[in-house]
């Protein structure tokens, strides 16, 4: 039962914690400031069924300083390291400089406003929002230990849908495909050719081109595999049986790591959401991929220009905004040629080569649990659980990938005028490389 004591003119409440000192003594907690013992011992009765039913939250507890519960957050994150270091971004650059001395008892529906107004205030739209998406993260953990209830306002559809809008894409044309192609042939040399293609045909995503290295690639791959995992050798034995380079075999790329930045060193990690998966190619791919490995002698696929892996420099603005973009013609001690730039892509992102793939892939009628495990996609319910992608699901996709190939080459062939609009090929050395990338 509560205690009831009084002090001058008000009364005070005390209740056990349910917790013990460390000389073994009960730890008990009070409010005062009462003006009858009926309010107090209601008030301490409210505490005591809290502290049964384990929704109390402790005077020490409620006390405790955002900073503080901000790191204990941190220490407990398991993310991979991208999101880990936008997590820590939004916290150390806003949230914890903005509550550095307020408690978590002290964050209420009013200071989760005012601090949204804040944040909005400064920086951009899309940077606001993930800044509040962390702090929902951290005050929701916080629930029930620290603070009885979240003061996050979370959106609630009422009233007359209002429908988001999407990033308008074009469709992805072969032709675009081979202007990029060549585009960034003339920005990092062949492997740039390279590149673009086999993002255009895989749908891989950038971070796992850029940290794809020999021994997973056509012809490499899966002779070359350095088989990490005992426990899946039957895996491997069914790869060596269904891919590689021969009459009956399937070229194809393994798709088993990306590169991020990681403690300032770019590494290695599982690919995202561990896709793991393996990607079957098209002829022409193969043979541009192994004409490829065969003319530089990097570990990795598609070297950046001084043979370092693409994930070591801003591929977006030294290679991206150019191949897409184009550029003028620059004269003087580092000439290079101009470029044109490619409408669909111009000011546009590279992920949509990635999209383009997926479109393909629906164009051409290819099954849902195929085009979905190429993507790197998990199929849902009953329909993942119960289909596979098999050798002529594979097989389907190589194909159809081919004529696509085929025809654009047929159209190039029949259509000077085409011909000359695109930016000529033109087999450059590293060193004429090196200084057109400047």
């Amino acid at each position: 039962m509560p205690h009831i004591e009084w002090r001058g003119g008000t009364c005070r409440v005390k209740w056990w914690s349910g917790e013990y000192l460390p000389n073994g003594r009960k730890r008990y907690e009070s409010k005062g400031g009462f003006l009858d013992e009926e309010s107090a011992l209601a008030y301490g009765q409210d505490q005591l069924y809290e502290i049964r039913h384990g929704t109390h939250v402790s005077n020490r507890d409620g006390a405790t300083l955002m900073t503080d519960w901000l790191d204990d957050w941190l220490a407990a994150m398991d993310h991979a390291p991208t999101t880990e270091r936008g997590y820590r971004s939004a916290i150390e650059n806003h949230i914890r400089p903005y509550f550095e001395r307020t408690t978590l008892a002290e964050i209420d529906v009013i200071a989760y406003r005012a601090f949204k107004k804040h944040v909005n205030g400064r920086v951009a739209a899309s940077t606001a929002k993930n800044v509040m998406m962390v702090l929902g993260m951290v005050l929701d953990d916080a629930v029930p230990r620290l603070i009885k209830l979240s003061p996050v306002e979370r959106t609630r559809r009422r009233g007359k849908f209002v429908k988001r809008k999407k990033e308008r894409k074009r469709d992805m044309s072969a032709l675009a495909v081979e202007q990029l192609a060549r585009n960034a042939e003339a920005v990092f040399g062949r492997a740039g050719y390279a590149f673009v293609w086999t993002m255009a045909m895989t749908g891989m995503r950038p971070a796992e081109l850029y940290g794809l290295t020999r021994e997973y690639c056509y012809p490499n791959w899966p002779a070359s595999d350095p088989r990490p995992d005992e426990e899946d050798e039957e895996r491997y034995s069914e790869d060596m049986e269904r891919y590689g380079k021969g009459v009956d075999l399937m070229p194809a790329i393994r798709v088993e790591r990306q590169v991020q930045h990681h403690d300032g060193a770019l590494r290695f990690f599982p690919p995202k959401y561990g896709s793991y998966r393996t990607l079957v190619i098209p002829p022409f791919l193969a043979t541009m991929l192994e004409e490829l490995l065969a003319s530089h002698d990097r570990p990795w696929v598609f070297p950046a220009i001084g043979g370092t892996s693409l994930g070591s420099v801003n591929f977006d603005y030294w290679y991206w905004r150019q191949i897409a973009d184009g550029r003028p013609e620059r004269e003087g001690r580092k000439p290079r040629r101009a470029m044109p730039a490619v409408p669909p892509y111009e000011g546009r992102r590279l992920y949509l080569l990635r999209h383009g793939h997926k479109a393909w892939l629906d164009e051409d009628g290819h099954s849902k649990v195929a085009a979905e495990g190429r993507m790197g996609h998990e199929v849902p319910g009953v329909e993942g659980v119960y289909s596979s992608v098999t050798v002529p699901m594979e097989r389907a996709v190589m194909k159809m990938l081919e004529a696509r190939w085929l025809a654009l080459r047929e159209q190039l062939a029949a259509n000077p005028l085409i011909i000359s609009q695109l930016f000529p090929i033109k087999r450059v050395s590293d060193e004429e490389t090196a200084g057109q990338g400047d």
